[in-house]
């Protein structure tokens, strides 16, 4: 095991890279090479366009640097010292960087071999102690993210302590591979997209709509059982509903030009916040109202730019389940629990057990009362204390409108997907004047509490294919069981089974081409199918199927009646 942090051998790779990189393609101008969380980049501006194949050089030149043993020295000089170093190499990049350090702040150096890099470090001693990496792909990248800059050339890679590590890392991206769900989208027919209707824009196909929907039926379903009520509000709104809640302000550059009716400007929502708000003050409010739960399916359109949309993880329009909670301050304690207790049960409803919460507090400038943010904090904590879950608190991490807490989960193969949110927000009840009529006849301002459950629809479809590997539980399954008469003398039986199963609500489809049964058996398990029933002549005489299901294998030859039994306490259970 290594001494130093993962981070710092990974930001030492990057040097031991941009060193190799200068070494086999000499004029070189560098940007940054920062560690990731899943490994390391260098931003490179060169007349070479690197490729694939120059990768294995790269990696080869790195290994010589790394058996040399080269320490990696520190050394600090004044900014008038820095400003000619840099000018005398040619690193335009750096000079531009270097004007980020603040005033009075030192300017450190990192000396490795004939690479000297503008760092703060830290770095290990030498490049022998770097441990086992692999350089993973090349990419364009705009200088500080802007499009406007000149393109840089960015080389990807990981580094661990030992090659063990490595190993473990590169199988769990060939998993991940074979379980991205832009790949099986289209292997299964699930989703597109298509340039005439515009990037990150979906469409869903039939299999996949009926999957969708069936989780949007579940979720309104358990959303009123709940306590919630379900709200529909328009596409676009006003620019002054804009104005008011400070979207104009602070969140222009994600939203789509206005449009352009009756002499006013509207805008296509970014999100559902305004409108629920104007329901709430579309009368006034009691506390014996309160608390208020909320929720919508609501589509919003936001801007993002073309080099980070990635298929149903990143979109430009999206599905959002909004949920908004008004309530008195002597409710809110209780509220937050019950929202904890609810998001962490739908988690667990598709196969979520590892879920972790994470705590942003009030940061050093926030609008809102201390004595509000104070009893924020203090329900959210509860809230994760009766859960019985172990929370992660970011210090200062939070809006300036209010603490939050999010839930992160794990999927199958141990990867961390950010989700749920519960967000408090004393801004927007000030910025539209929101208030109730408390026992006391005076007016109040009420709690207002965002929480997302699933973030978007399309985001979390995405990570329910990567989840499942495609391969869905029962009671979301598009099409649940296949029946694959043997030969030609089962078809009728076939088709008879097929139709009971079908009055009985179960999905089932019936494979009877011509082909043998070997292929139509890939066939379905190619689609993930959950069941097949398969019928013989034994079978079809005795009026059995014989079954085989991806959780069990071989179950055996079971009536029509107990196949439906069968498949509808799966269905019910929800067993995933």
């Amino acid at each position: 095991m290594s001494k130093f942090p993962l981070e710092t051998i990974r930001h030492s790779a990057s040097h031991v890279m941009a060193a190799a990189v200068k070494e086999l393609f000499g004029d070189v101008k560098f940007d940054i090479g920062p560690a990731t969380g899943d490994g390391f980049y260098y931003d490179f501006d060169m007349a070479h366009r690197l490729t694939p194949e120059d990768l294995e050089t790269i990696e080869a030149a790195m290994r010589k640097l790394c058996n040399k043993k080269l320490p990696f020295e520190s050394f600090e000089l004044s900014r008038a010292e820095a400003e000619k170093l840099l000018r005398d190499n040619n690193q335009p990049y750096k000079l531009e960087r270097l004007k980020d350090i603040p005033e009075g702040e030192r300017i450190s150096f990192y000396r490795c071999g004939d690479f000297t890099d503008l760092c703060r470090g830290p770095h290990v001693e030498h490049t022998g102690q770097i441990g086992a990496f692999k350089l993973m792909s090349i990419a364009g990248s705009y200088f500080r993210g802007d499009e406007k800059n000149p393109m840089l050339q960015r080389i990807y890679g990981t580094a661990f302590a030992d090659k063990a590590e490595l190993h473990a890392y590169l199988q769990l991206l060939e998993e991940a591979k074979k379980r991205d769900h832009r790949k099986l989208g289209k292997e299964l027919d699930l989703f597109s997209f298509s340039d005439n209707v515009g990037p990150g824009l979906v469409l869903w196909h039939p299999k996949g709509a009926f999957i969708r929907n069936a989780f949007e039926t579940y979720w309104r379903a358990e959303h009123y059982r709940n306590g919630y009520e379900l709200l529909y509000t328009p596409h676009i709104g006003r620019s002054d509903l804009w104005r008011v809640s400070g979207h104009l302000e602070c969140y222009k550059d994600a939203m789509y030009s206005p449009i352009k009716i009756d002499d006013a400007e509207y805008f296509v929502k970014p999100m559902n916040c305004p409108f629920h708000i104007e329901i709430y003050k579309s009368r006034l409010r009691s506390y014996r109202e309160l608390p208020l739960r909320w929720a919508e399916l609501g589509t919003v359109y936001r801007y993002e730019k073309s080099g980070v949309l990635h298929g149903l993880l990143r979109v430009r329009g999206f599905t959002q389940d909004d949920s908004h909670i008004f309530c008195t301050p002597e409710q809110i304690e209780e509220e937050i629990a019950e929202v904890l207790r609810f998001s962490l049960n739908i988690w667990k409803t598709f196969g979520f057990t590892e879920i972790k919460p994470y705590l942003a507090t009030r940061p050093a400038k926030a609008v809102g009362e201390p004595e509000r943010w104070e009893q924020a904090l203090h329900s959210l904590e509860n809230a994760v204390r009766k859960a019985g879950l172990q929370c992660e608190v970011d210090e200062g991490g939070g809006a300036f409108y209010g603490p939050k807490i999010d839930l992160k989960i794990k999927d199958a193969i141990g990867r961390e997907w950010q989700t749920s949110t519960i967000q408090f927000d004393f801004n927007l009840p000030e910025r539209f004047d929101m208030s109730y009529i408390g026992e006391d006849g005076k007016k109040h301002r009420p709690y207002m509490v965002h929480r997302a459950l699933f973030g978007s629809l399309e985001r979390f479809f995405g990570i329910l294919v990567e989840q499942y590997a495609g391969a869905f539980p029962l009671w979301l399954a598009p099409i649940q069981a296949r029946i694959l008469p043997i030969t030609e003398k089962q078809r009728d039986f076939a088709w008879e089974a097929a139709r009971e199963l079908k009055r009985k609500g179960l999905r089932v489809e019936v494979d009877d081409r011509s082909m043998g049964l070997g292929g139509r058996i890939k066939d379905a398990r190619n689609e993930r199918i959950a069941y097949l029933l398969v019928i013989g002549e034994r079978e079809a005489a005795e009026r059995r199927i014989a079954v085989r299901t991806r959780r069990e294998g071989e179950v055996g030859a079971l009536s029509i009646e107990q196949v439906a039994e069968k498949m509808q306490n799966e269905v019910d259970n929800k067993i995933c």
